[in-house]
């Protein structure tokens, strides 16, 4: 069993950064990855990492230049560090961790079994 703990969400201004937190506990998992659930919208992958001796990382293109996933395999710690943050970015994030090929933008989030509680963000412009 991997409990996941997200922190780090808030409200901010457009423009402003803001950096997301998992904490992993339990079962570690080499790969993990960051979804958010926008307004209205269904849940989509974020970013994803592949934190094995060869790191692989993934982003959904309307974030690319803007957020960067990293993964500490030794404290068990998933980060987000999310700049430039638009209006657009606002929902709840969400922290996850499974098998390898459930951690990719084309995987669909059902089959994803382990998810943190979620943080919101919020961007006003």
């Amino acid at each position: 069993q991997v409990r996941l703990v997200e922190s780090g969400g808030g409200s901010v201004q457009e423009g402003a950064s803001l950096r997301l937190s998992c904490q992993s506990s339990g079962i570690r998992y080499r790969c993990m990855g960051w979804f958010r659930q926008r307004p209205g919208k269904e849940r989509e992958g974020v970013a994803f990492i592949d934190a094995g001796r060869d790191v692989f990382i993934e982003y959904t293109d309307s974030v690319k230049g803007r957020f960067t996933i990293r993964k500490d395999n030794h404290k068990n710690i998933l980060t987000l560090q999310m700049n430039s943050l638009k209006p657009e970015d606002t929902g709840m994030y969400y922290c996850a961790a499974d098998l390898c090929s459930r951690m990719h933008l084309t995987s669909p989030p059902q089959e994803v079994n382990n998810w943190g509680q979620g943080t919101q963000v919020t961007v006003s412009s």
